[in-house]
């Protein structure tokens, strides 16, 4: 990972200080002040145990001090690899919502589950980016946008920490494709590091995260990187939890590059082995070793033993927390106790499934559904895997309803509904008459099943994941941006039969949907993303009009491929391959506002059941002479100063149709054009329920940190000098009210 630091930040990175409390966290100081009364307790041989994992992701016990160790699982979505666990939506999906309330709701009864499977530490959530639409992982976060990936980061860690259960920010930092992603380097500048890619990180640590995972090579290896893991992590955002190693697959860790990566700030290695299966480990007898002979300080040992009892104490897990009861590598183990800890969890996965389905096209109100006499349900996508939803590794396969991508960041489904099984059984209550065909490639028997139908459902997919696994020719990273399985050929064809088309997308992102978007036979766009276990009642509530659609495209949809800044890089050069992150701060809808590039669809947008009007913008409070923020230092980009609300923005909805429904407002602000920045930045949204005929007021505000850019100079965040223009409305491109900033 390459950056532009100055000498100044270099010196200061050198002199870095043992943390023992971030800024202003009283809840961080008592943890470190019973971490370091235990330290004292500890041999050396000890405190190298709490840094050193064994088998898959565990910390042995220490007797001597009560330590009952550590148990760490995935994933971001639920419980990985055990049973009488949820499955919930994806983070792509919660991103979708642009709802805090149901962002925090997920988290809390993630850590709900986690804890009641005897996990200390949840591997989640996943903040990198969308920065390449095709990117494999990115429907694992939230998108392609700095401040909704904050949100999404800042609700799901508090709601997690919640429950007692340490939560993981991953991947820190710069990891947005699978191809060569042991082998590559990000290369990154300095400004464009602290806008973007930072930003999730910076409020994974105002949420008080206990824990955060680097992730693989870039320019030196990520987990040894001392310009980030010490510069930026520890120093600049103060963070004192404890700093994990990356994944190499799916099935396990290995990305710690050498026994001298604790110097670098790395403070645990999971599992412990230099690589799978072997009985040494860069840390355990390793690390002991190596502070013998002085290449590494046993005060930085004492540190990373502090940090990992610091997250220990942190959540209060050294009193009444359950044990482990199963074990992710051996379904045949004693120790499964088959705890089930799902809850009523499905109705907030139900409903978050439904707040996340973004309605596209809607044309001749074709939506909701006002008892058709006869469905047609064409593609494999409608129905199940006749082998169960569990059956193909890490969910590494395309067949059936699509609920999650693949990979490390999966779960088990305790079950999956279908959109088949759901449309039929809501379609019994009005005596509609189901009928489906389910081979995505019998174009024929789609055309029999569409012709003649009051509607006809076309399902089709796109799907991608860890790079560990090729899924239909599929090394992580898609492609290309099409619908899996010749799916615009099977909209072509029921369009040209049933001239009631509607089209729902399950997908990890943006697909290219020019083919048929169009023809005016196709009345309806349903993007339903991966809703996971609830899949398909989600689905109806949205068909069947009892959620209104309040979902938002937390990614820009192109006209083609070749419309976005970034692509996937499949090079496969001697030795590392250079990731140039040439875009700059042009990612997704920046870079289309910049190039003034014409989406399909535009980032934030969706189409509701009902209409809003939006009136009576006041924007209060001021910059204008406001001071830098504070120099590079300790804590700097998490100063007060920074981030005390100094503008208020307010202004008035109004539902103006006919049916209750949420509104998704979204608040960006334009910098001067001197600052060189994206032409509309988001900076506020929220979700606001109204009933028709109701007006609500709707208040935001912003710090000077959301106005500020990073001089590469001065090395501080500042407030560029001119005119700061505001603009809310209903996307990126829907402006309804501006105004200035004093």
């Amino acid at each position: 990972m390459k950056f532009s630091y100055s000498s100044v930040v270099t010196a200061a990175i050198a002199l870095l200080p043992v943390v023992s409390a971030q800024v202003n966290s009283s809840e961080w100081n008592a943890a470190y002040a019973k971490a370091k009364s235990t330290l004292a307790l500890l041999n050396l041989s000890d405190k190298v145990s709490l840094a050193t994992g064994y088998c898959t992701g565990n910390i042995p016990t220490i007797p001597a001090i009560n330590f009952t160790g550590l148990c760490l699982e995935d994933s971001a979505l639920g419980v990985k690899d055990t049973d009488y666990s949820s499955a919930f939506p994806a983070g792509i999906n919660v991103a979708a919502t642009f709802n805090r309330t149901l962002m925090r709701q997920r988290g809390v009864a993630m850590g709900q589950e986690f804890r009641g499977k005897g996990v200390n530490i949840q591997l989640g959530p996943m903040m990198n980016f969308m920065r390449a639409p095709a990117s494999g992982r990115a429907w694992e976060g939230f998108g392609g946008d700095p401040y909704l990936s904050g949100e999404g980061a800042f609700e799901t860690i508090t709601g997690i920490q919640s429950q007692g259960v340490q939560a993981v920010a991953k991947h820190f930092i710069d990891y947005e494709q699978e191809h060569s992603r042991m082998s590559s380097s990000s290369n990154v500048d300095d400004r464009l590091q602290h806008e973007i890619y930072l930003h999730p990180f910076l409020r994974s640590v105002q949420a008080n995260v206990a824990a955060v995972m680097c992730s693989y090579i870039n320019g030196t290896y990520a987990c040894e990187n001392n310009a980030t893991l010490n510069g930026l992590l520890k120093y600049e955002l103060a963070f004192q939890g404890c700093k994990l190693n990356g994944w190499f697959r799916y099935d396990d860790w290995t990305a710690t590059p050498s026994t001298t990566s604790a110097n670098d700030g790395l403070d645990m290695t999971m599992p412990g082995d230099i690589f799978p299966g072997s009985i040494v480990s860069w840390f355990g007898e390793s690390l002991v070793l190596a502070v013998q002979l002085g290449t590494v300080p046993e005060s930085r040992v004492d540190d990373m033993a502090t940090r990992i009892l610091a997250g220990w104490y942190l959540l209060g897990q050294e009193q009444g927390y359950p044990p482990v009861n199963f074990d992710s590598k051996d379904p045949l183990s004693s120790v499964n106790q088959h705890v089930n800890v799902q809850g009523d969890h499905a109705s907030l996965i139900r409903t978050i499934g439904a707040a996340s389905t973004v309605l596209l096209k809607n044309e001749n109100n074709a939506l909701p559904l006002n008892k058709p006499k006869t469905i047609g349900i064409i593609g494999n996508d409608a129905g199940p895997n006749p082998l169960g939803p569990n059956i193909c590794i890490a969910k590494g396969c395309d067949i059936g309803i699509l609920g999650m991508g693949w990979g490390s960041g999966t779960a088990n489904y305790p079950y999956l509904i279908t959109p088949l099984d759901a449309i039929t059984n809501r379609s019994s209550l009005d005596g509609t008459q189901v009928y489906s065909s389910l081979d995505d490639f019998d174009l024929d028997a789609a055309a029999d099943t569409a012709s003649g139908k009051d509607v006809a459902f076309v399902f089709i997919t796109a799907d991608s994941g860890e790079g560990s696994l090729t899924v239909e020719g599929n090394a992580g990273d898609r492609n290309n941006l099409q619908a899996w399985h010749s799916g615009d050929a099977l909209v072509e064809k029921v369009a040209s039969v049933n001239n009631n088309t509607i089209v729902v997308v399950n997908t990890v992102g943006p697909i290219v949907v020019e083919a048929w978007i169009d023809n005016p036979n196709v009345t309806g766009l349903v993007w339903s993303g991966l809703p996971g276990e609830e899949a398909g009642n989600s689905l109806i509530d949205i068909l069947y009009g009892a959620y209104n659609p309040s979902g938002r495209l937390p990614y820009t949809i192109g006209k083609s491929i070749d419309d976005y800044a970034a692509q996937i890089n499949t090079s496969i050069p001697i030795g590392i391959l250079e990731i140039p992150y040439s875009e700059g701060l042009f990612i997704d809808y920046r870079h289309f506002d910049e190039a003034n590039i014409t989406p399909r669809y535009e980032y934030g947008f969706g189409l509701s059941y009902t209409t809003f009007s939006y009136s009576d913008l006041i924007v209060s409070g001021s910059v204008s002479g406001a001071a830098p923020g504070p120099s590079y230092g300790f804590g700097s980009s998490l100063d007060p100063s920074l981030h005390a609300p100094v503008v208020f923005v307010n202004f008035t909805l109004t539902n103006t149709g006919n049916i209750a429904g949420h509104e998704t407002p979204q608040l960006y602000i334009s910098l001067p054009a001197s600052s060189q920045s994206p032409p509309y930045i988001l900076k506020g949204f929220d979700s606001v329920f109204i009933n028709p005929g109701e007006s609500r007021e709707v208040s935001m505000e912003l710090s000077q940190y959301d106005l500020s850019i990073w001089n590469v100079v001065t090395q501080r965040w500042e407030v560029p000098s001119g005119t700061i223009g505001v603009t809310v409305g209903a996307s990126s491109r829907d402006h309804r009210l501006t105004g200035v900033i004093g």
